[in-house]
């Protein structure tokens, strides 16, 4: 896992514009036209990576799914028979928390968010996400706590093994399959639901998908997003990954 992940983040933006700055320092005198290309397209990508209006425009090409309405919430329960909430990592060890482990804040939109869906349609609730690198609880396990904890939402089924969006669909149909649970309202982040749509639908469910935190929208920023900010930087790095996670996926399962 950690040469999967070291890899990862060097092939992808940031980490490979990264590397560019440095191949056009080391190539600086014996290829200087090379380091020059290397200096600008490092240089370059990074500075696009840093202006919210890519962020918001790069958005609107994964964020394909339309948000729920407010009418709809009490209509799911007759179109569905329980809510799936993809986990989306922990953070570890805060003290502020006696170090105990806790879901991240795009996990508690998600939380939040499939809170007040069951609320409004009775439906239950299933928790998915394995183990972050071997360590317990599993992230279900801790969206499960916080869901009864902060939200007053208690959690039907915990899927406590997948590491991808590929294995949440495939593990969360052995539990809700046999259960004859075929329709799910599948909760994750606007830019995620396209790879988590068509995963859970490749594992025979029927999905109405429930995005959440829009990138693609106006967010108000200074000067119409053109001034960089380290927000902008993450978020690139998070529509990147979805894309070639969507790509990939298409490809290989």
């Amino acid at each position: 896992m950690p040469i999967r992940y070291l890899i990862k983040q060097m092939i992808l933006p940031p980490g490979v514009l990264f590397l560019l700055l440095i191949a056009a320092w080391w190539l600086r005198r014996s290829w200087p036209r090379l380091s020059a290309l290397c200096f600008v397209l490092g240089l370059g990508g990074l500075w696009a990576m840093s202006l919210p209006i890519v962020v918001e425009r790069s958005a609107h090409l994964l964020e394909s799914e339309p948000a729920l309405s407010h009418e709809q919430w009490a209509q799911l329960a007759a179109q569905a028979d329980a809510i799936v909430v993809l986990g989306a990592g922990r953070e570890r060890g805060d003290p502020a928390w006696d170090y105990i482990d806790q879901p991240t804040g795009v996990a508690m939109e998600r939380m939040r968010y499939a809170a007040q869906l069951a609320k409004a349609s009775g439906l239950p609730l299933l928790t998915s996400g394995g183990l972050h690198y071997g360590t317990p609880p599993s992230e279900a396990q801790l969206m499960a706590d916080a869901l009864q904890r902060d939200l007053g939402v208690s959690v039907r089924w915990k899927e406590e093994r997948s590491r991808t969006t590929w294995e949440n669909a495939r593990m969360s149909a052995q539990i809700l399959l046999p259960e004859g649970v075929k329709r799910v309202v599948v909760v994750t982040q606007a830019w995620h639901m396209q790879r988590s749509r068509w995963s859970f639908e490749q594992a025979g469910f029927t999905v109405i998908p429930a995005p959440v935190n829009f990138l693609g929208r106006d967010h108000a920023r200074p000067f119409g997003g053109w001034l960089p900010e380290s927000k902008a930087m993450w978020q690139s790095s998070q529509l990147l990954n979805e894309a070639v996670g969507l790509l990939g996926y298409r490809l290989f399962y």
